[in-house]
């Protein structure tokens, strides 16, 4: 085949969402994304006879229901006989990096038609547990799937003897930075987050797979309530993503060339210009230079608009990965976006608002931004996918036309500049201690809540004087706490010293 033969495209996208469904009849992980295969084999125009067609065969790791052979028991369901059978590590990264590794082995000829699909039940999982039940869903087929992606732990064991696991109490730190960066107000910070997601509620509202298409005010988003508790300082529920959902998505990708024999109709066909891939070095966060950025989320966009041979002035339809708002607004900088650009940053309202299915959502964000791409011909789109903690990080760019011929010379040019700017930035890291002692200052700080919202644990990420980064707690005070949410803590000075297990670090 020719290049023009080769060029791959996505021509099939499904979406299932499954809400409050009795506990005896909810579909599985699997089961979802089976009927949301289905629902893009039909979406394509092309049924049962396209689903017989897939070599390739991807499913995203599941968080809800543990899959022995993902692949191979979705197979079984659908018909396919696919070669290849992939799985992935963790990482909200790797929808997006499947994408990008399913449409280069089209291109170099090597895959026929793929089919990448996910789901997760972490919502019906629950209420069958409440009613003291678990139910019967499959767990996939028999063999070990070829395994995609980083599985590197996503922090350290530093972090976690000191609160920092999960999502919701890390997230805080770079959003803290990043305000203390810009040098806004805590007030005015407040009011800029709940203006960022009062945004993302206004797509969701409109989003038919959306778990919550509500639109929301500003002030209902930001302002701590009884039914919006704070959940790490600056963070209220509401700007946390949600991981109680059941939904499912899935693509179909082939050649050009391959479309055309299985009868796909020219109209449905959605262009992959281009992708990249990229993941921060040093890897756990709190050892990071600049918390309030994220150089391999700039490299993996460059690396995917320079392939593409666009800037991000081209694009029109954008999603930018939105676990929290600091991955919005730092996704925004690296990629070059003005804070008052007119541009949506979702299609599909956000992981807090349309839904966040574990390691599945941006197969929700692509398969919207599909649809909006067919919808209006002559525009380009951009999605961005993120793992673990600002940590792995995908681009992907697509239209819904053929890419031109590339501009070699423009492109290498574009690629050296992002690689030597990303290297410059890891070189950049400070030296990280466990066991500091003496004087610094606070780089970023968050405050931890239980689940009443009560101030519980204030966690901060230091400097020392010469210049060595280090993770502490700050001491069991309420007064100290709520200081810490009242007024500006980057910058205050204190001394740290070893407590036990952990460090503690105690403010002027």
């Amino acid at each position: 085949m020719s290049d023009d033969d080769r060029r791959p495209v996505l021509v099939g996208v499904g979406q299932v969402l499954q809400r409050d469904a009795d506990p005896g009849q909810a579909l599985g992980p699997l089961e979802l994304m089976a009927e949301a295969a289905r629902r893009a084999a039909e979406d394509a125009g092309g049924g049962r006879r396209l689903l017989s067609a897939v070599d390739w065969l991807a499913t995203l790791n599941t968080l809800s229901w543990r899959l022995r052979n993902g692949p191979r028991g979705l197979a079984e369901t659908l018909g396919a006989h696919p070669t290849a059978e992939l799985t992935t590590a963790v990482g909200g990264n790797m929808p997006q990096s499947l994408v990008n590794v399913a449409a280069r082995e089209i291109q170099a000829g090597r895959v026929r038609v793929a089919l990448i699909a996910g789901a997760e039940a972490v919502r019906s999982l629950r209420r069958a547990r409440r009613a003291g039940s678990k139910p019967s869903w499959s767990s996939g087929g028999d063999g070990q799937p070829t395994l995609l992606g980083d599985e590197r732990p996503g922090n350290s064991d530093h972090e976690g003897a000191h609160g920092l696991t999960l999502p919701a109490q890390i997230y805080p730190l770079f959003e803290n930075a990043l305000r203390a960066k810009r040098g806004l107000s805590l007030e005015a910070h407040r009011a800029e987050l709940g203006r960022l997601y009062a945004r993302f509620t206004r797509v969701a509202a409109k989003n038919p797979y959306a778990w919550f298409p509500l639109e929301r005010t500003a002030d209902e988003i930001a302002r701590p309530t009884p039914s919006n508790r704070m959940i790490a300082f600056p963070y209220t529920k509401l700007m946390n993503a949600i991981l109680d959902v059941d939904q499912g998505a899935a693509l179909l990708l082939t050649s050009a060339a391959g479309a055309r024999a299985l009868g796909v109709p020219e109209a449905r066909w959605i262009h992959w210009w281009g992708g990249g891939d990229a993941h921060e070095e040093p890897w756990f966060p709190t050892e990071r230079g600049d918390l309030a950025a994220s150089p391999a989320l700039r490299a993996a966009g460059a690396r995917a608009l320079a392939e593409a041979g666009v800037a991000i002035g081209d694009v029109r339809h954008l999603d930018l990965y939105s676990c929290f708002p600091c991955a919005v607004q730092i996704a925004r900088d690296m990629l070059g976006i003005a804070p008052d650009d007119p541009r949506e940053l979702t299609v599909t309202g956000g992981l807090a608002y349309a839904g966040g299915p574990g390691n599945s959502y941006v197969l929700h964000s692509i398969a919207c931004l599909v649809e909006r791409l067919r919808a209006d011909r002559d525009a380009l789109g951009l999605v961005t996918a993120v793992g673990w903690f600002l940590t792995k990080h995908a681009a992907g760019v697509y239209a819904s036309r053929p890419r031109p011929a590339p501009d070699v010379r423009a492109r290498d040019a574009a690629l050296a500049a992002a690689e030597a700017e990303f290297s410059a930035a890891r070189d950049a890291a400070p030296a990280f201690t466990r066991e500091p002692q003496g004087r610094g200052r606070i780089v970023s700080y968050t405050v931890l809540h239980d689940r009443e919202g009560r101030p519980e644990r204030g966690v901060v990420v230091g400097g020392l004087e010469d210049g060595r980064r280090f993770l502490a707690l700050t001491p069991p005070d309420a007064a100290l706490l709520e200081a810490l949410e009242q007024s500006e803590g980057v910058g205050r000075t204190g001394r740290v010293e070893r407590d036990g297990a952990v460090n503690r670090f105690t403010p002027d």
